[in-house]
This record gives C-alpha cells, sequence and structure tokens, in this order.
C-alpha cells in the first residue's frame, strides 16, 4: 500500500501567523507558483449546476501552486486522500469533495482558477477536488487533483494569513506501481464509455505534426489495443473556432492521421486497429471564449467502434 507522510509543519515567526503546509511526497515537484500578498479567493463549495458555482470568499495572502508527482499508475484518490487527512489534523473543516461528473464535469472545471497546462493538466473525465476551511474561519484551502499515465497532477490553492511556505516536498515519496496500463483506468474509462481524450499531445500551432516526444497516453492506448486485438477505435481531431470550417475539419483529420502514424510506427499497434477522423470545432467541450477552452477544445478522441 502506497503511504505518504502525515507531518505538518507549521513555521511562526514575530512578523507572520500560522498557516497551512502540506507535506508533498519527495518525489513531487512545484511546476508554477503564483503569490499576492493581500487577494480575495472565491472557492467552490459546490457542483456545478442550472449556470450557478457555489462558493466562499475569504481576503489575505494568496497562493496557488502546481504539483507534479512522477510515479505510474496512480489514481485520483490516491494523491488527494493524504493531502485531505493532513488538512483534517490540522483543525481543517472539509466543507465539499467531489469527483469530476459529479462536481460538474468540463463547466466545474471552466469555472475554476485553474493554472494552465502543461504546469498543471486536467483529464476532464478524472479529476478530484476538495474544498476545506480552517476551524476558525481565518483560512480556506482547496486541492484539485489529476493524473495521466506516467504523473499525477496537483494544484493547490490557499488564502488566509500570512505564511511563508504553503507546501514542501519531505515526505516518503510515492512509489511507481507495477500496474499494467490495459487494466488502469484509462482502459477501464475506454471500455465503459466507449470515448476518451489522448490528453498530453503537443501540436504545433495550425500544423498537424505530432510532436517527436513519447507520450504516455499512447503508450496506455498501445497497451490496452495490444490487449484486445479484436478490438477497433476511430482517432477523431477536434479543433477550437479559429479560422474556417474547412480548414479546421481538414487540420484535425490530418492531426487524427498523425496520431495514427505514430501509433503504428513507435507503438506496434496494428494499423487494422485503428482508422481516423476529424470534426473540426463542430464537437466543443468547453467556451471557445477563453483561453482553457480553447485548449480543451484542441484534442484528439479514441472512440471504440467495433459492435460486437
Amino acid at each position: 500500500m502506497i503511504r505518504w507522510g502525515l507531518a505538518i509543519v507549521c513555521a511562526i515567526s514575530a512578523t507572520s501567523a500560522v498557516g497551512q503546509n502540506l507535506s508533498f511526497p519527495s518525489n513531487a515537484t512545484v511546476t508554477r507558483e503564483i503569490t499576492r500578498a493581500v487577494d480575495s479567493y472565491a472557492m467552490p463549495i459546490g457542483p456545478w449546476s442550472d449556470g450557478v458555482l457555489p462558493d466562499e470568499t475569504a481576503e489575505g495572502q494568496f497562493t496557488q501552486q502546481a504539483w507534479t508527482i512522477t510515479a505510474t499508475g496512480l489514481t485520483t484518490l490516491q494523491l488527494i486522500r493524504p493531502l485531505r487527512d493532513q488538512l483534517r489534523n490540522d483543525g481543517f473543516d472539509i466543507v465539499y469533495e467531489c469527483r469530476d461528473k459529479d462536481c460538474g464535469g468540463f463547466d466545474f472545471r471552466f469555472q475554476t482558477d485553474v493554472l494552465p497546462p502543461p504546469e498543471m493538466q486536467v483529464n476532464l473525465g478524472d479529476f478530484r477536488y476538495l474544498a476545506a476551511r480552517k476551524a476558525d474561519g481565518t483560512e480556506l484551502v482547496s486541492i484539485l487533483v489529476s493524473r495521466s499515465a506516467r504523473a499525477g497532477f496537483v494544484q493547490v490553492t490557499r488564502v488566509g494569513p500570512t505564511t511563508t511556505t504553503v507546501a514542501s516536498a519531505d515526505a516518503e515519496p510515492l512509489r511507481s506501481e507495477a500496474t499494467p496500463l490495459p487494466t488502469s483506468d484509462f482502459g477501464e474509462a475506454l471500455t465503459q464509455t466507449g470515448r476518451a481524450v489522448l490528453f498530453g499531445l503537443e501540436f504545433e500551432t495550425g500544423s498537424s505534426q505530432l510532436g517527436a516526444r513519447s507520450f504516455d497516453t499512447l503508450q496506455a492506448l498501445a497497451d490496452f489495443l495490444a490487449a484486445q486485438p479484436d478490438l477497433q477505435v476511430a482517432l477523431v481531431g477536434h479543433t477550437d473556432s479559429s479560422g474556417s470550417l474547412d480548414g479546421n475539419i481538414a487540420l484535425s483529420k490530418r492531426r487524427a492521421r498523425s496520431v495514427l502514424e505514430r501509433l503504428v510506427s513507435d507503438y506496434g499497434v496494428s494499423r487494422s486497429q485503428l482508422d481516423a477522423h476529424g470534426m473540426g470545432y463542430l464537437a466543443p467541450v468547453a467556451s471557445n471564449l477563453t483561453q482553457d477552452g480553447r485548449t480543451a477544445n484542441r484534442r484528439v478522441e479514441v472512440i471504440i467502434t467495433t459492435t460486437n
């Protein structure tokens, strides 16, 4: 069983108040941080419903961090549970906790203040969120976690008394697991829903050329297909709404074709299991009026097409 240390380190000085300091595993790295001496934070405390996201607002020192934990086979529960335990141990009340669809899916995600990728990556089909309040009401902390096949992503947002450290990587490392990817959450989600987004793919702006590096999500798909050689899938490219429809359909199909060729050449997937299509901007998952929304809409999905 994977365990994190539950130590909480609180620094007290003559010029600063006590603040929450979460203990991350030693194989975690801060990839982005924003700190403002005085600001307000509207922390979501309920699900997105009927166009409304309930929140609670507080003022004070505002800090937002993105952390990456490099380990294979993580689950979002493994990521969030030790942090939740630390908050409870330090006198916080958990005022709201949810998982992807129960939170409100992509509506919740895109109405929530989230640091941009690649530092903070959010799988719209696999994320968890919690909101916590210090028992005396002086401090708010929210945690958003998601994952890829090879890493976990955690965002910590805090507002409250002045503190020098919000989180530190000083706990026992979170070890990689040897769980085969075909039986991972990726394969289970694809089997249950019939579709999944291939997160983390990189294309040059306006280009159909897939980046040269390896991609965890393609390895996960390749392993899944290798375990089920009779299964057939379609790779479907999507774009944001910039440009003409015809041009975007053509671009999205070329990107899907680029993914297909990479799966065949580098990951050993049988060409007979794959097909490529493009939808352009006709099937958005978020608003094209925001940068985050446009980023989410630029994607390649895999859809199971086998009917027997």
